[in-house]
């Protein structure tokens, strides 16, 4: 008996969706250093790498709490948890569940770019499974990683054969945000096509297969929000590519900027603001707003603004 295939969403799908639900393109980037969390936080807990972590944990879960209601997404670098060692990656792992709990999307910030068996186990623990005689187990099950591609195709592919298998996606750097990235990415081929343009077509090909209904990739690229003019060139060379947008903020990235990325109908890329949104109680707008102890508040306070402007900057587009 015949009947509606129903085509399932696919991960771009699920974080547009998420997007046009709280209608605010930004991800809030958890990169806890330790002298950033509030000392309301740190002194309970002793200075060790245990206490540190469970520190951590619970600076995330309150700015989790503070914001899983109007940010659709977080993205936690990976490296501020690492320095802490297995406590930091316990650190790690529960704050993406939380936020996954939350009913936010997790984009761990990896930037692995490794070849064969070791990208596979990459994939493995972020993206996929790990099989242990004949049981798969999920380790830290994120939605979305970011990858470098350096090393061609052969870093890329088991990823993307797990997001195929596993309804995953991935961010590849094109552009990113730091001023030396120029050195490297702006480097000219012998056509006149700078490298990042370059690596944008590869990007663009790579995730052709796994373009969903918004007619963006699972696929994405990273595109660094403080160079507007590159941003703009890339989303004409890379029309369904999803760009995860860092530089908004603190490095000097601009709403009237960003909204370069977004195609006309508001939709091509979500806005990371990390030490902005964590830290904004120690910011002038906030500072005298709220207390130290109300740090959650001022992120929230943050959120709300910077989405509002975002907002403005697009429609105005």
């Amino acid at each position: 008996m015949g009947g509606r295939i129903i085509k399932m969403k696919n991960a771009i799908d699920n974080l547009i969706d998420k997007i046009k639900e709280k209608d605010n393109p930004t991800v809030i980037g958890l990169d806890p250093r330790y002298e950033m969390i509030p000392k309301c936080i740190t002194q309970k807990y002793a200075p060790t790498l245990e206490g540190a972590s469970k520190a951590i944990i619970e600076f995330n879960k309150r700015l989790i709490d503070a914001t899983y209601d109007i940010i659709p997404a977080v993205k936690p670098q990976i490296a501020f948890y690492e320095m802490f060692g297995i406590e930091g990656m316990k650190a790690f792992k529960e704050t993406c569940e939380y936020a996954k709990q939350k009913g936010m999307i997790v984009i761990a910030d990896i930037k692995r770019g490794d070849i064969g068996s070791t990208a596979e186990g990459y994939s493995n623990a972020f993206l996929g499974k790990t099989k242990i005689a004949n049981k798969e187990e999920s380790i830290f099950d994120v939605e979305f990683v970011t990858l470098n591609p350096y090393m061609g195709i052969d870093s890329i592919k088991p990823f993307i054969e797990d997001c195929k298998k596993y309804n995953k996606g991935i961010f590849i750097l094109i552009k990113t945000s730091n001023p030396s990235s120029g050195d490297i990415q702006d480097v000219k081929m012998k056509d006149g096509e700078e490298l990042y343009t370059k690596v944008a077509k590869l990007v663009e090909n790579w995730g052709e297969d796994l373009r969903g209904e918004y007619g963006y990739s699972s696929v994405g690229g990273v595109v660094g929000a403080t160079y507007p003019e590159q941003l703009e060139s890339l989303r004409k060379v890379a029309p369904h590519t999803f760009f995860l947008i860092p530089g908004y903020g603190a490095q000097g990235g601009k709403a009237n900027d960003i909204a370069k990325a977004f195609d006309s109908n508001g939709i091509g890329g979500i806005v990371n603001s990390s030490r902005g949104l964590m830290c904004a109680y120690k910011s002038e707008l906030w500072k005298d707003k709220f207390t130290e102890e109300e740090f959650e508040k001022a992120t929230r306070a943050e959120a709300l603004r910077m989405k509002e402007e975002l907002k403005i900057g697009i429609e105005q587009k």
